[in-house]
């Protein structure tokens, strides 16, 4: 990310840790790297993270380390650790571009070091967890400008119902498992689920018909999905029931959902989660229902750039202070000091350049420039220039931080004087 890009990432990130505060969660930093442990039994050794895309590498003291490849491992050990579930529950947490690393053949919005933004709810175990969640996902989507929005829920079901599911699901496939890819041969008996997630497309045909995962559903999940449809209906959230969504991780339980977004002829996710009621009991704590869903940064900027939805690029710098001449340079330095100092963003000239030079320099960056020396500055005043209409006004020394202020709607900071 180049400086004249950041803007755009901090547009966007402003709008996540708003809403974020508005849906009641609170910000958590975990580190860069894990011990690979945590993901072997948190995302599961049955994904293509763990089986393929991890950067996992042993440090000096001979400990296995792994990159993290996904926030939500990251977020339940420090709920573990920071013993937040002896808090008030639920608890929730969100993290916010924060680094993930898969090695995978980087295509469009999708790069081996990317950015995510998550929330995770620990301690709740009603499906309002789970509506609230998305419409929490539709409403940040809606506000950066996205249209064209639907949600894809499911249900997984949970461990009691699913092995039903998994036997039903060998059934069908057994006949067919050497037409399918190896990767899905290797799923067929350490997690069949998985297999209605691959992408390739004979293995897409094979499983076109295969049994629903809604039919084996126990009474507590069924009872659960149903709750979950009938909030969406009573937000008014438009939704498809979407039986092969499964999600990609081993940690989900009951609800998986994904907000696909109209592009062309097929529907592009922008994001996804569920429910990961068993997480927290498997890497050591107490058992804890909780849900979450990750989105990437790269993603939702790409589609924003594409659409033509992110702001104009504001300005560096709210006013430049040029010199007329070398002995004007101290007092155009030490206004620009005090501005900052009043809350303006302003800078003046470092490079010894011609006050032509410092024009061209401050129209690249400015909206205002302030001209110190001359006959203006012998009667106590400065020329103030507006870099867009150009216009000029001439403003007495003692009062341009407030004209400045005044200008750019900014109350200033400090108590506004000027040294000299």
């Amino acid at each position: 990310m180049l400086p004249q890009e950041a803007y755009q990432w901090q547009y966007v990130e402003g709008k996540m840790r708003h809403l974020a505060s508005r849906w009641g969660y609170r910000e958590v930093r975990t580190p860069v790297f894990e011990h690979t442990e945590l993901f072997l039994r948190g995302v599961g050794d049955t994904t293509d993270i763990v089986q393929k895309e991890m950067y996992t590498f042993k440090d000096k003291g001979d400990r296995s380390i792994t990159l993290k490849p996904e926030g939500t491992a990251g977020a339940v050990r420090s709920f573990i650790e920071g013993r937040m579930y002896a808090d008030v529950l639920p608890c929730k947490m969100y993290y916010l571009n924060a680094p993930i690393f898969r090695y995978e053949n980087p295509q469009a919005g999708r790069l081996r070091e990317h950015h995510q933004f998550g929330m995770e709810c620990f301690g709740g175990k009603d499906p309002t967890v789970e509506a609230e969640l998305i419409e929490a996902l539709l409403t940040l989507l809606k506000e950066l400008g996205l249209e064209n929005l639907s949600v894809h829920i499911n249900s997984i079901g949970c461990p009691t119902c699913r092995a039903a599911y998994h036997k039903a699901l060998r059934e069908y496939l057994g006949g067919r498992l050497g037409e399918m890819c190896s990767t899905c041969q290797e799923r067929f008996e350490k997690n069949p689920l998985r297999i209605l997630d691959c992408k390739e497309e004979k293995c897409k045909k094979i499983t076109a018909e295969a049994p629903s995962i809604l039919d084996y559903l126990c009474d507590e999940c069924r009872q659960h999905f149903e709750r979950l449809q009938k909030l969406l209906e009573a937000r008014k959230v438009p939704y498809k029931v979407d039986p092969r969504i499964v999600r990609g991780l081993d940690y989900y339980t009951k609800t998986v959902f994904e907000i696909i977004m109209q592009s062309g002829r097929e529907g592009l996710a922008l994001c996804g989660g569920g429910r990961y009621d068993g997480l927290v009991e498997q890497l050591g704590g107490p058992a804890t229902p909780a849900a979450g869903f990750g989105i990437g940064l790269e993603r939702i900027l790409m589609e924003l750039r594409s659409q033509g939805k992110l702001p104009e690029e504001p300005s560096v710098i709210d006013v430049y202070n040029a010199a007329l001449t070398d002995e004007d340079r101290t007092l155009a330095f030490s206004l620009t000091e005090d501005m900052r100092l009043a809350g303006i963003k302003a800078d003046c000239d470092h490079a010894e350049r011609s006050l032509k030079g410092q024009f061209k320099y401050a129209g690249k960056l400015a909206r205002y420039t302030v001209i110190c020396g001359g006959d203006e500055l012998e009667r106590g005043n400065v020329r103030l220039r507006d870099m867009q209409t150009r216009q000029e006004e001439e403003v007495p020394l003692g009062e341009i931080i407030r004209r400045i202020g005044s200008l750019i709607g900014q109350k200033p900071t400090t108590e506004e004087t000027v040294k000299g």
